[in-house]
């Protein structure tokens, strides 16, 4: 069914239990952006992907919207955010909540099933949001929203680093407990060999005796291919799960060291190895991430994931379509030099860096020397919002976790901001009054 409406929405009173409004600061960070937010909106939004007439009723969209805000605001994981809303009385009012909760609201599992229903465009709606509340604020000019720097990023999975031998292993345990659930009776399921000759394999390597270590591979890529034969001739219908698996394995058991379209974890095949050309990390697996980011507040205004690695010119205009579709058509664009070539085709100047000024304008190439700001606004991004490693399974877990990222980013200026504008106004009455200011310890 739809979802339950927040608490605070319910007008009966209880006699024996304090209001959360009667006991927080009413001027808190919080509780101005709970005001600002379009709730209603929201709502309306989320609930049209609910039946209205099966099942119980769903979790309260404001609850789960809030969760996921401070999940990527102050990067916690699901069950940490929830451990920490049952202690946060502001965390439980921006909610919905009317009383003080003193158990978890929901399990931590509910915020997995329900990112998997909103989808990447539920993700935009919440970035979305943000981008909204900061105008109305006034936090964000729309000024500001005429000039964007747009760059690429790797945004790293959640996986080991590959190598040959632990991907055969791995490839054959994973078929053999599937065969297992499917009463399939193999020959032989080389658990305890395999489990010695990776070992042996690693101490090899270790020692630098090479050709040791080449002979356990070459014997786990045997046992591999095997159990491939072995399921293929005793299993008479395959589902989808296993043939998906099957399919992987054999892509994993017939690669080549110089090969494309390399699969480098069994569990997430969609992973890419992308260099950057970065000196302390040669190669890095995960996923391209394009972010635009304003030229001036560095208020992110786009996030979005794209794989198989394409050429960074060749992400603009999708990234612009983003753009546009979450706030207006910029009219300047900056770019790295990675850009030349690029696929935009719209009304937008896009101005790719150069080395020397040359014929541009000194107000044009001020702007243009401001690309860079980007740059440490993906670091934030990477080390305070889980954009560093992505823990999200498949495409899509990729794509919701870049975007979430920026609305967490948007959601922790929005914050600060709010923050600053109450320190300045209580500086002003100060002043006003002519009463001495205490500094701050």
């Amino acid at each position: 069914m739809k979802p339950k409406k927040s608490p605070q929405q319910n007008p009966q009173a209880d006699l024996f239990r304090a209001e959360l409004q009667n006991m927080i600061n009413p001027t808190h960070s919080l509780v101005k952006l709970s005001e600002v937010v379009n709730w209603d909106q929201l709502n309306q939004t989320f609930g049209e992907s609910f039946n209205s007439e099966k099942g119980r009723p769903a979790i309260s969209t404001r609850l789960m919207i809030a969760l996921h805000y401070f999940k990527y605001t102050f990067d916690l994981s699901d069950e940490d955010v929830l451990h920490g809303w049952v202690e946060n009385p502001y965390w439980q009012y921006f909610s919905g909540m009317k009383y003080f909760e003193h158990k978890l609201p929901i399990h931590p599992t509910s915020m997995t099933k329900w990112r998997n229903r909103i989808g990447e465009a539920g993700a935009e709606e919440l970035l979305k949001q943000t981008i909204e509340a900061g105008l109305k604020l006034k936090a964000i000019k729309t000024t500001q929203l005429k000039r964007v720097n747009v760059d690429t990023t790797v945004m790293e999975k959640d996986i080991r680093f590959p190598t040959d031998a632990r991907l055969y292993d791995r490839a054959r345990d994973r078929l053999v407990k599937e065969a297992k659930k499917r009463k399939i009776n193999l020959r032989q399921n080389y658990n305890r060999l395999a489990k010695r000759l990776v070992l042996k394999q690693s101490r090899y390597a270790h020692a630098r005796q090479m050709k040791r270590a080449r002979n356990c591979t070459k014997k786990l890529k045997t046992y591999l291919g095997r159990v491939i034969r072995d399921i293929e001739r005793k299993c008479s219908v395959i589902d989808g799960d296993l043939s998906a698996l099957l399919a992987t394995s054999k892509k994993i058991h017939k690669q080549q060291r110089h090969d494309k379209n390399k699969v480098y974890s069994v569990h997430e095949p969609d992973v890419d190895c992308i260099s950057k050309g970065k000196a302390h990390k040669r190669y890095e697996f995960g996923t391209k991430v394009s972010v635009a980011t304003t030229s001036r507040g560095g208020w992110f205004v786009g996030a979005l994931a794209f794989h198989n690695n394409p050429y960074d010119g060749h992400t603009l205009e999708e990234t612009l379509e983003q753009v546009t579709k979450l706030t207006k058509s910029p009219d300047h664009v900056f770019v790295d030099r990675g850009y030349r070539g690029h696929d935009y085709t719209g009304e937008a100047s896009v101005h790719v860096d150069k080395v020397r000024r040359g014929k541009t304008s000194n107000s044009l190439w001020r702007w243009m020397k401001r690309r860079s700001a980007v740059e440490p606004s993906i670091g934030h991004l990477k080390q305070e919002h889980r954009m560093d490693r992505n823990r999200l399974k498949g495409v899509v877990g990729d794509q919701i976790n870049a975007i979430l990222s920026a609305a967490g980013m948007n959601f922790r200026k929005l914050m600060k901001f709010i923050r600053g504008v109450l320190l300045l106004f209580w500086a002003m009455i100060v002043i006003q009054a002519g009463m001495p200011s205490r500094q701050p310890a």
